[in-house]
């Protein structure tokens, strides 16, 4: 009886461990509900009762007013600013922002990994050991250097200087990768050699497709990373022609020529720029977490 009793009874340690899980995902899930709260509010309403759990004032009007479906009248009467935001251009600065840098940093990444992993070269280690520096370098101490550089190139306010600084290295990247390349078997490379391949081709037709996983990953990280980077694009544009959707929603908040910003049309803004995001970790995150499983850092 006392064994059927102990059976049944759920252990301590797991029943901490699942409301340690349940707070973890209220943490986690609570400010996107908050966001989605705002945006289906009308934003007039929103000053009446700010702590309501539910919308104040439901409505689908900060979507249209995102979208470009309301008119000025209608924003207006529904408390939006009426300051514009062009969510298109914005959206298609970001993507090409972030699927150029993202293109170039894993490119240059591959070549150098594949360098310090599979090719031997005099001070190969030192020159490794002093790339691992770097990774012990704040980014925000590059800051200056690479502004004052592309001012100088008279770059300000282009998708070139956005993009060249950070494009051409990548400590962590190029350390991950070659820890994954260096675990690579030999064998079908050194058969490659004997009939003559060379090392590009060894690296594009042998190294790179079986280093399918790790490249995938670093690329939708890089993507998700870049694609929510406010400062550096901050720095370095001046008007809507090149900014990404993060800097113009913060000139969205600031251009409010009331004495409220529109913080429902904010947060419904927010949420379609978020919505990309979330679908691509939604189809790839399985395949993150394996590559990263099975590559690791060793």
């Amino acid at each position: 009886m006392t064994s059927q009793t102990s059976r049944r009874r759920l252990p301590v340690g797991r029943t901490f461990a699942w409301l340690y899980v349940a707070l973890v995902l209220l943490v986690t899930i609570f400010p996107f509900y908050w966001m989605l709260r705002t945006a289906l509010s009308n934003n007039l309403n929103l000053i009446t009762d700010p702590s309501s759990p539910l919308p104040v004032g439901f409505t689908w009007g900060a979507f249209g007013r995102v979208l470009g479906f309301s008119s000025r009248a209608e924003a207006l009467a529904q408390g939006g600013s009426g300051a514009a935001i062009d969510l298109g251009r914005s959206v298609l600065n970001s993507v090409v922002y972030a699927a150029a840098s993202t293109a170039l940093i894993v490119f240059f990444s591959v070549l150098a990994a594949y360098a310090f992993a599979r090719l031997r070269w005099r001070g190969r280690d030192a020159v490794f050991a002093v790339l691992l520096t770097a990774l012990m370098i704040p980014g925000i101490l590059t800051l200056l250097p690479n502004y004052v550089l592309i001012k100088d190139l008279g770059l300000l306010n282009t998708f070139g200087g956005m993009i060249l600084p950070g494009a051409l290295f990548s400590a962590f990247n190029i350390f991950f990768l070659r820890q994954f390349m260096i675990g690579l078997s030999t064998e079908v490379e050194e058969a490659a050699i004997i009939d003559g391949a060379g090392p590009v081709r060894i690296l594009f037709r042998i190294i790179l497709p079986m280093s399918s996983g790790p490249v995938t990953t670093l690329s939708i990280l890089g993507f998700i990373g870049l694609w929510n980077d406010y400062f550096w694009p901050l720095l370095v544009t001046t008007d809507d022609s090149v900014r990404p959707l993060t800097v113009a929603l913060a000139v969205f908040k600031q251009a409010s020529p009331q004495s409220m910003p529109d913080w429902a049309g904010l947060m419904a803004a927010t949420l379609v720029s978020a919505l990309p995001m979330l679908v691509l970790f939604m189809v790839f995150g399985r395949r993150i977490v394996n590559s990263i499983q099975f590559g690791g850092i060793k």
